[in-house]
Formats: C-alpha cells, structure tokens, sequence
C-alpha cells in the first residue's frame, strides 16, 4: 500500500520545494490547491499546509476545513498555515511593523518535542511573512522562539498538529531536512521506503491491471519522459504498446532519424511519422505564444486520431506527462497561478475515443531519470536536456516559417555540439537557441547587414521548477557565437540569457 504525505497548497512560491524536500526522504507526496482536495483521503499518512502571500487577515484569504485535518491526521502547517491555524483556533495574528525576511536564529527550542529532535539551540531558520502570531490558545505550547518571533513553532497539545513559522524546506534552514525527517518519520510514521525501484514495481503492477489486454498509442519524442513511460508500458503490455514518432518539422536538426535509430535496440513497437507540412501549415501567421501551443495540441491529437485509427481497436493513449507539466497547468488562487498550458495536460476532444494514461504524472523531471536508471535506459537517453513539447515553434518568437526553422535548427545544433565538445553538456540542465524577433544592423566584408538574433539560453536546475542560468566559459560562449554568425546564413548577431526562473521561464514562450 502506497503511504502518501499530501501538501495543502495556499499558492506559496515554495510548496513545490516541500515537495522536492519530502521525495528526498523517500516518502510519497502530492500537492493539492486549497480549493480542490481530494473528498477521500485514503492512504494518508500526514499532512502539510503550505505558506501563502496572502494574509490570514485578508477578507479573500484561501479557507479550509480544519475539522477534515486535525486529530485525524498529523498536521504540520508553516508560516500561513500555522497562522491560519492559530487564527481559526482561537488565536491571534497581527501585522508585524516590519517584515521578516531572511535568516534569523532559534534562541529557544522545546528540545525534548519530536517535531525538534536534534535540533539544537541557535539553529539558523529562514523567515518570509509579513505577519505574525502575538497569541496562541491555551490547548498550544510554544516549542520554538527566536529573538523577533516569539511564536516560531508550536504543537498543539495531545495531538499530532505542530506548525513553525520559519520555511524548513529551504536550504537557509540548516536543519530543515531534520525537522521535516522527524515529522514524517516519528510523528507520521513513514517507513521511507518510496524508491524509484519500488516505484517500478507498483507502477508496472497498476499498468498491468489498468490496462489489462488492452492497445495502447503511445507518442515518443526521443526525450526522457516519453522513453521512461514507453519502457513502462512495454514492460506491462508488451506488444499491445504501439509507439508513434511524429516528426512536427519542429525537432533539431536531424533528430527524426536519430531518434528512430536510438530506439532500434529497446524492442519496442515503433512507427516514425512525416507530419511537417501539417504542423506548418496550422503555424502560419500565428504570434501568441499560447495559440501556437494549442495549434500544435490540436495537430497531436489529429495525428495520433489518424494513427489509433490504424491500430485496430485501440483503447488508450499514453503520454510523458510530469509533475511540474500538472502543477504548472493548475490554477490556484494566488500567484500559484497557470504559467502556460501543457500540450499533453488537459484531456482529449470528445471525438477522440481514446482514454489517457500517465505512468510519470506524479514524478519530477530528477526522478523520471532515476527511474529510467532503474530499468536500464542508456545514459545517452538519460542525459538528454528536457526538450519542450511543442519544439522548436516556442523557440522561435513570434509566427514560425519553415524558414526560421531551418535558421534555428542550424544554430541550435552548432550551440548544442560545441557544449558536448567542450564536456559542459552534462553540467546543463536544458540549453537551446532561441530566434528573436528582432533585426539588428552588422557588418560582413564591409557590407552592412541588417539580419537576424539568436539567444542563448542555460540554465542548471535539479527538476526545473526553479532554475539559475549557466556560467558558461567565455571562450566557448566566443566560440559558439563566432560559428553561428559564420556558418548560418541569416543571422549576423547572437546574445547570451542571464536570467533565472524565476522570475524568467526556462523556455522564452
């Protein structure tokens, strides 16, 4: 039985990282928006409220149900959440006269609650909230106080409720990881045995009984998500699992053919498909970023109705759909807000008879890897860069020609083979070249130009939902920029992206 911790989200910049922080101890967790929990909550085995940007005392503040929470499940609320939780407790919140940003320190720790074990006293913690609780009710004892914030932590009285004011999950709270180990562990009583080898048990065992005998199409893309998911469902079904490669005419340069050859040795079901002139065709004229991604949804799904039509009596569609693509597809209110929609998040149109199924939904783009690792994938798949979905249509800004294309691919390939020469390619999380819709005047033997602009993006990142850009050395940035302005008819400028996610996506659209 699958033991599970789930993350109340209240639309704080820092839920996803108690979620990376849980994973990291080997338990099982998901986020759920305050506004849409789940009405069973079987297999629970604790619970987290996450922070919020809003004030517990605005009038449009996020509102739960304490009742379906405390004294049924453990409860461990930060900075928000725990003074949500005085507050509908009987408490007392007020405006502090000064925010507290930053690192402070523990001058008091109620050493002997389990919440604090080996947390000893001076403890550097992260502070982030505007307000602050002045009051707690009789029933709470405060377990934790630094020499701003009296109320730093507190434990509800014969229960398993605690909540801290100070961010755990984040790096600056040195003995974050311990408090959170010690909820989830002593007080939950996780066994932390969530592993990516367990997770390829249960999820062939699920596949297997999901699925039963039935066909399933699935769209492989060459990357990470979609090989995991294949391999997945090829060792469930076996040939039932027909795979489908579509070239969209917004891949690298040469990537159908590699992609294809790349396969050849896993023993899966594959058929490679030409829809370039499709894809283009349904591209013309369109700018916004959105409408692209929507174009190019609606042409998947067409292509894939042509290729299920071809595959008799086919039941499913599976996709390499990943944590981050659901949560960053989920509206919640606050700045937890949708960043983009997700080609494969959503549903499928009604004429489509297809049901969806998700192998990786539940996993980030770090444990897609390790599982890949678990079942033997070979590092070359592995260690690809996330690709986006949509291809190169949102690295180009602006309306995609078959023209641009053709430019960027060039100047995405000697950007990509110069980070491999160089041995950088496995120090980046993602990198690519980006089109710009911008012309700027250069010189070429002694004639003015009046051509194009290529950006650089790189960025390093653990599962891509935060991410810093690359200090790449400054000689193979020279040489890069030197090939590209030389070699690709077109372009007569290349500029370097500096900026992190956030504020900045990874992808420009």
């Amino acid at each position: 039985m699958l033991e599970k911790i789930i993350i109340i989200d209240f639309g704080s910049q820092f839920t996803q990282l108690i979620a990376r922080r849980v994973r990291e101890l080997n338990v099982y967790c998901e986020i759920h928006p305050f506004n849409n929990i789940p009405e069973t909550l079987s297999d629970v085995k604790g619970v987290i409220f996450s922070g919020s940007p809003y004030s517990v005392r605005q009038e449009d503040a996020p509102q739960i149900d304490l009742t379906r929470f405390h004294q049924k499940f453990p409860v461990l609320a930060v900075c928000y959440g725990a003074q949500y939780l005085a507050q509908h407790s009987g408490g007392e919140v007020q405006a502090s006269s000064t925010r507290e940003y930053g690192r402070a320190n523990l001058n008091f720790v109620q050493s002997d609650n389990k919440l604090l074990k080996n947390i000893g006293l001076n403890s550097q913690v992260w502070m982030s909230h505007g307000d602050t609780i002045t009051v707690v009710p009789e029933s709470f004892e405060i377990i934790a106080s630094t020499d701003s914030v009296r109320v730093a932590g507190f434990h509800v009285k014969d229960s398993d409720t605690y909540a801290i004011q100070f961010h755990p999950e984040v790096t600056h709270s040195i003995d974050g990881k311990q408090l959170l180990e010690n909820f989830l562990v002593d007080i939950c009583g996780c066994s932390q045995n969530w592993t990516p080898d367990a997770f390829v048990e249960t999820t062939i065992a699920a596949l297997k009984e999901k699925l039963g005998t039935d066909k399933v199409v699935l769209g492989l893309s060459g990357g990470v998500d979609s090989s995991v998911a294949a391999i997945l469902l090829h060792k469930a079904i076996g040939a039932n699992l027909h795979c489908i490669f579509v070239d969209n005419g917004l891949l690298r340069k040469d990537e159908y053919g590699a992609v294809l050859e790349q396969y050849k040795h896993l023993g899966l079901n594959i058929k490679g498909i030409d829809a370039k002139d499709r894809f283009l065709s349904q591209l013309a004229g369109i700018k916004d970023p959105e409408l692209k991604r929507k174009a190019i949804g609606r042409v998947f799904i067409e292509v894939f109705d042509d290729a299920a039509h071809e595959v008799q009596d086919v039941k499913w569609l599976a996709q390499g759909t990943i944590y981050p693509d659901v949560i960053e597809s989920i509206s919640v209110k606050g700045p937890s807000a949708t960043i983009k929609s997700h080609h494969n998040v959503g549903g499928l149109p009604d004429f489509m008879k297809l049901k969806v199924v998700e192998p990786l939904n539940t996993l980030f783009k770090d444990e897609v890897r390790r599982v890949g690792k678990s079942l033997g994938l070979a590092d070359f798949i592995l260690g690809r860069h996330p690709f986006p979905g949509p291809g190169l249509a949102i690295r180009i800004l602006g309306d995609v020609t078959e023209e641009k294309v053709a430019i960027l691919q060039e100047a995405d390939a000697i950007y990509i083979n110069n980070l491999k020469e160089a041995g950088l390619y496995d120090q980046v999380w993602q990198a690519g070249a980006i089109f710009l819709p911008v012309q700027s005047v250069g010189v070429m033997g002694d004639e003015r130009t009046y051509e194009n602009v290529i950006c650089l993006r790189a960025v390093e990142s653990v599962d891509g939902m935060t991410a810093d850009w690359c200090h790449l050395p400054y000689p193979v940035l020279a040489k890069i920029s030197n090939e590209i302005i030389n070699k690709v008819k077109g372009i007569n400028r290349v500029v370097y992206d500096i900026s992190s996610k956030p504020p900045a996506t990874i992808e420009w659209e």
